[in-house]
């Protein structure tokens, strides 16, 4: 079979590979139709089974696939039905879920929006920085009790964000977007990654530290790091049990990464405070300690794109499918031997 060469000209054949809910999400009349000025785009339903009879009748004519959550493993059976496939446009981060190693093998490119999506976590992060280093979540929760005047000349000299002292667990892409926010506030950055030099930590504008310097000095530390072998339970009881009294663990990364006994221990104890968009299981069960801790704030996994943030990922999305289209390649490839660090 002779395949067209993307370049001026080339209008590829693509199909969505996704969950019908994801694709009503992320894809929205007005995205699909720019999507359609660019590619030979196949009819809705979207793909969310790569088996069926429509699926490989579909599969056999693309060039491209723009998948999602919920797109099925792109595995051999899949590619062998789909003979002209070669490259990938992901409307969200990991691609861990669908991309194979028969995908490598094959040399199909991808893309993924994961630089996109790093935005909005990045923006709740540094929130929740600032409000806990302010101690906003406790304290209007003792106004709303209390319901009278502060008195705010004695407020504790641990409350404030002034040369507060954050600590940033993976020079990932949300973490070093978190240090990028981080720069215009008057406060000291340090980092662990230990892929990250001291030229890189001079450059990001941080300090790079050890993992166990990072909990003892840190006011906040912030978990970026993917969800990896390596990194399961990296946040380890001993870890957690050097941190300041009444300092703040965030995690936005995964549940998984953290030593969540030893946090609820802490916690429960009053020790440390806790902002946790993810946890593990991602939801706790009711009887949970850690619903009842005033000191920790439990949000449902919506720090990544939500609502109207959708919209980044899709034109991320959009923009790479047109510059693979042109031959110009993707601007935000996934490189196969990067696989290994990332989510």
């Amino acid at each position: 079979m002779t395949l067209s060469t993307p370049g001026p000209g080339f209008r590829p054949r693509a199909a969505l590979a996704m969950s019908q809910e994801a694709a009503a999400a992320v894809l929205d009349p007005e995205s699909l139709g720019a999507l359609a000025a660019i590619c030979d785009l196949a009819p809705s339903p979207v793909l969310d089974d790569l088996t069926t009879s429509r699926a490989r009748a579909v599969l056999a004519e693309v060039d491209l696939l723009v998948t999602g959550w919920g797109c099925p493993p792109l595995d051999a059976a899949a590619l062998a039905a789909a003979p002209r496939l070669r490259a990938v446009v992901h409307t969200a981060g990991s691609v861990r879920s669908h991309i194979t190693e028969a995908c490598w093998e094959r040399g199909i490119e991808v893309s993924s929006a994961a630089s996109a999506n790093a935005v909005p976590v990045a923006e709740y992060t540094l929130a929740m920085i600032l409000l806990t280093g302010k101690q906003v979540l406790e304290r209007a929760r003792d106004h709303r009790v209390r319901r009278s005047g502060d008195t705010w000349l004695r407020t504790p000299r641990a409350v404030g964000n002034f040369r507060r002292t954050v600590g940033i667990l993976s020079a990932s892409l949300i973490g070093r977007r978190v240090i990028e926010l981080l720069r215009p506030h008057d406060l000291e950055v340090l980092l662990y990654d230990p892929y990250v030099t001291d030229a890189d930590a001079a450059e990001l504008g941080v300090t790079r530290v050890g993992l166990p310097e990072l909990f003892t000095r840190s006011d906040t530390v912030s978990v970026h790091t993917p969800l990896l072998p390596a990194t399961r339970g990296l946040v380890s009881r001993e870890l957690i049990g050097a941190m300041p009294p009444g300092a703040v663990l965030i995690n936005t990364a995964r549940g998984a990464v953290v030593d969540q006994d030893a946090l609820t221990d802490a916690a429960v104890a009053g020790r440390i405070r806790a902002v946790l968009d993810v946890t593990d299981p991602e939801v706790l069960p009711p009887e949970h300690p850690l619903w009842d801790c005033d000191n920790v704030l439990i949000t449902p996994h919506l720090a990544g794109s939500q609502g109207n943030e959708w919209r980044r990922l899709a034109e991320l999305a959009l923009a790479e499918t047109a510059r693979w289209a042109s031959g110009a390649g993707f601007l935000h490839p996934v490189r196969r031997e990067r696989l290994a660090f990332q989510a």
